[in-house]
């Protein structure tokens, strides 16, 4: 595997569907997976944890309101949250067409 066979353009793999988020794979192994979440205005990701696991949301574009443990917060473009393993985290509600780079280790089982 060569170092282009590594690099992906995350905007350019972003997909949206008008009923429910897109969820797209952009790396798994047992060890990690790392995807992409596509959301449109109003779209929601119930709350939720994991146990035994990490896991972050970059925004990559857009803007959105989260659920982080007790509190809400808005996140934009540029944003990392972080919920660490136990932590309920979720997406409220997408404030406007958003792209997260979401990234789990370790990987939950498929």
């Amino acid at each position: 595997m060569n170092a282009q066979d590594l690099l992906q353009r995350l905007p350019t793999r972003a997909r949206f569907a008008g009923d429910t988020p897109v969820k797209l794979d952009c790396f798994r192994s047992g060890r990690l997976l790392v995807g992409l979440n596509c959301f449109e205005p109003g779209q929601t990701q119930k709350v939720h944890a994991h146990a035994g696991a990490d896991k972050f949301y970059f925004v990559v574009s857009g803007k959105a309101r989260f659920v982080l443990g007790n509190e809400t917060i808005e996140a934009q473009s540029g944003d990392l949250i972080l919920a660490p393993e136990g932590v309920p985290h979720g997406v409220e509600q997408a404030l406007e067409r958003t792209v997260l780079l979401v990234a789990i280790t370790p990987a939950p089982k498929a």
